[in-house]
């Protein structure tokens, strides 16, 4: 009985010296490099979008912040990555929309809400219809109702099946009775590619459109925002245009389950604060992005409520797949 009694005092005296290494511990917190994972390839748009949200993150919290180019899944690899990483803030991960999507596409090793903490948004993506800049189609209206009356010969190009940009089309098409045909690619640089070339007579773009438009290459006709957006002032939304088509793809930045409270808060406010840097802002209007910031209590909101839609959302694009 006396050794049971010596053991548990020893135990007693054990936990009570590591809670204080541990609270300091995140009291310290970063006192190392971090790591974010981009689950696309190095030069595109996200990862250089990442790239400038961890430099100025870094600034704000005083440490070296690096990117890991973890390209493929969808865009899931760096949710997949968070299954197997230590909660202690010193890997994080970009969280696009599309993680919220790919579970009802694919067995994944992840759980969009019970493998993640999520930290905070900061930016999102707009989707914009372009047509080449010679096509005769000069407004979206022009377009919707030239596909009217040509039934599945307007072709529009996609960077693949099941993205937010198929879903401006299905949306589009839900909403005139326009018989859009999917050409799903591997990328908007594709796509775009193919609609220079004559392959398509339209593309539904990211960003990623906003040179060949500010160089006149292609014209857009409508972007599926809220509001107007300043990289595309003179081009309306689908709503403006009388199409109820809203397709927003928030981008956030998310951390492994089990994410001490007081780090999450911590690397909320170093995001926010980024939200807010001149450096930050200069580096994303580059491509036409807009900031849009939910706090980790709001962007855990959107996660479960928008894993939740996308169920019904992939069966609309299946049936449009069809």
């Amino acid at each position: 009985m006396n050794n049971i009694f010596r053991v548990g005092k020893f135990l007693a005296g054990s936990l009570l010296l590591i809670a204080p290494c541990l609270a300091s511990a995140a009291g310290d917190y970063p006192d190392k490099p971090i790591s974010i994972v981009v689950p696309y390839a190095a030069g595109g748009t996200s990862d250089l979008i990442g790239r400038a949200l961890a430099e100025s993150m870094g600034r704000y919290l005083k440490q070296t912040i690096v990117i890991e180019n973890k390209p493929g899944a969808a865009g899931s690899m760096g949710a997949q990555e968070m299954v197997r990483t230590r909660p202690d803030g010193y890997k994080l991960t970009l969280s696009p929309h599309g993680i919220f999507r790919q579970p009802y596409l694919q067995k994944t090793r992840y759980d969009p809400i019970k493998d993640l903490t999520y930290i905070a948004s900061f930016s999102n993506y707009d989707f914009a219809l372009a047509v080449d800049a010679k096509s005769p189609l000069k407004t979206v209206q022009e377009f919707v109702e030239y596909a009217k009356q040509h039934p599945e010969e307007m072709t529009v190009g996609t960077p693949g099946r099941f993205t937010g940009n198929q879903m401006v089309m299905v949306e589009l098409n839900n909403a005139t009775g326009a018989k859009l045909t999917h050409v799903p690619f591997k990328g908007d640089a594709e796509a775009i590619t193919a609609l220079m070339g004559g392959h398509v007579k339209a593309v539904v773009s990211t960003n990623t459109i906003l040179p060949y438009y500010k160089s006149g290459t292609v014209r857009v006709l409508a972007v599926a925002s809220k509001d107007r957006l300043a990289a595309f002032d003179s081009v309306p939304t689908f709503t403006e245009a009388g199409y109820p088509v809203v397709i927003p793809s928030p981008l956030g930045l998310a951390g492994p389950k089990g994410l001490p409270p007081e780090i999450v808060e911590k690397l909320d406010a170093a995001v926010k604060a980024a939200t807010q840097d001149p450096v930050f802002l200069r580096a994303i209007s580059e491509y036409g992005i807009q900031t849009y910031y939910m706090d980790h209590k709001q962007y855990a909101d959107f996660a479960v409520k928008t894993f939740a839609e996308e169920k019904d959302i992939v069966g609309k694009m299946n049936d449009d797949n069809r």
